[in-house]
């Protein structure tokens, strides 16, 4: 009996030192290996065979501000820890995840951006002026960084996944930059040149319009976006794009030129659509009285808008009946005006219109008879004042004495 006692004193003592052995000794500053076995709002409780459980606060899970613990890490994980503090008086073992996170996070991201690779993050933040993502130290994504386009709200970006490259990287000053735009961009290029490659002048296409400037709209079709200039929206005038297409609407196009060298795409709306100048062809004849609409006025006339998209012109010499200097003085923009087609020619697009000849000519007034002139009486002699006392004041005594003296010297040679 008293043998198997020891027997069972001899094993239990092995049990207690083999339990001992396996205790960790730490102290501050070790790394160590853990498991989650607990997670409250504020701290994550974990496992790692010491005395007693170490925990790990909220601060120390992650690199960015978290709302709670259980955003970071889930009971039954494998951490990689650093002893913070210590002290087994009170029990109190304090264990950082973020530490060890970032010291193998500047090495990882440093051959990230050598490389220029492109990996994915969660967004865990919203702040003034970006994103702030997790990447093992905070990363930070500027909001001109984000889309290629401008976004005014950021306010749902926190929790998708973002494809990114690293920007720049400060490891002296801690500092991370992050950017998805130059993802976005490079697969954008990549798109447009094989798009590009495939698209012809003429070819028609479903598109979908992107966004609006006043000078026109940019349509995408299929992954790049081509421009329809203002004036290729409608056949009739269009004051602002906002006025015939709206963001998001479905349209259809067609291919005017493709620029490769220039990356650019000029694209139509109206020519995709039948021209008013085919069914203006059955609709006037020589000769018709229209109604219509002054929408231009200019130095030689004025054009008059006789069908949606169809225009004609009332040459200056065509619009009154009396002379007038400028179309101004008879006609104003937006006028509603008849005039009478005096030649419609639809394949050259062109109309002349008269608004005179839907008027009636004014009664022209008799003018007075002309009197006769009474004859002139005879003018008499004019007499010619001559400074000098030696020449005689008029012409009948100045040819007397010429006569006189050249007489009395002919005298003399007979």
């Amino acid at each position: 009996m008293s043998e198997e006692i020891n027997v069972q004193e001899t094993v239990a003592e092995e049990v207690s030192q083999d339990a001992m052995d396996n205790f960790v000794s730490l102290k501050k500053g070790d790394s160590v290996k853990g498991t989650i076995v607990k997670i409250e709002d504020n701290q994550a409780y974990v496992s790692l065979g010491y005395k007693y459980d170490g925990v790990i606060p909220i601060n120390e899970l992650s690199a960015v501000q978290l709302e709670n613990a259980a955003a970071a890490v889930q009971v039954g994980q494998e951490v990689e820890l650093k002893v913070v503090s210590i002290n087994d008086s009170k029990e109190s073992l304090v264990l950082s995840k973020r530490q060890v996170d970032g010291e193998k996070a500047w090495d990882e991201l440093q051959q990230r951006f050598e490389k220029g690779d492109v990996f994915e993050v969660v967004v865990a933040d919203v702040v003034k002026g970006g994103l702030v993502a997790d990447v093992g130290v905070r990363g930070f994504i500027p909001a001109s960084m984000v889309e290629r386009h401008f976004v005014e709200d950021f306010s749902d970006y926190k929790g998708r996944t973002l494809r990114v490259k690293v920007k720049e990287i400060d490891v002296e000053n801690k500092k991370v930059i992050l950017s998805q735009k130059e993802v976005l961009d490079a697969e954008f290029e990549q798109s447009k040149q094989q798009v590009m490659s495939n698209l012809v002048a003429g070819q028609e296409l479903d598109g979908t319009v992107q966004r609006l400037t006043p000078f026109g709209a940019f349509v995408d079709i299929g992954g790049i976006d081509g421009l329809v200039h203002v004036s290729e929206l409608s056949w009739q005038h269009v004051a602002h794009p906002k006025d015939v297409v709206a963001e998001g609407q479905a349209v259809r196009v067609k291919v005017l030129k493709v620029d490769a060298a220039a990356g650019k795409i000029s694209l139509s709306i109206k020519a995709a659509q039948p021209g008013p100048w085919d069914a203006a062809t059955s609709q006037f004849n020589v000769g018709d009285i229209v109604t219509g609409t002054v929408r231009r006025l200019v130095t030689f006339g004025a054009f008059i808008e006789i069908a949606p998209g169809v225009e004609g012109l009332v040459h200056i010499s065509q619009i009154a009946h009396r002379h007038i200097a400028t179309p101004h003085e008879v006609l104003t923009e937006g006028q509603e005006v008849q005039a009478k087609v005096l030649d419609f020619n639809a394949a050259e697009k062109r109309v002349s219109l008269s608004i005179k000849e839907t008027e009636e000519a004014p009664a022209q007034t008799e003018a007075a008879p002309r009197q006769e002139r009474a004859p002139r009486a005879p003018r008499a002699p004019k007499i010619e004042e001559i400074n000098n006392p030696n020449v005689s004041l008029n012409s009948a005594s100045m040819s007397y004495s010429l006569a006189e003296r050249f007489g009395d010297k002919l005298s003399k040679l007979k």
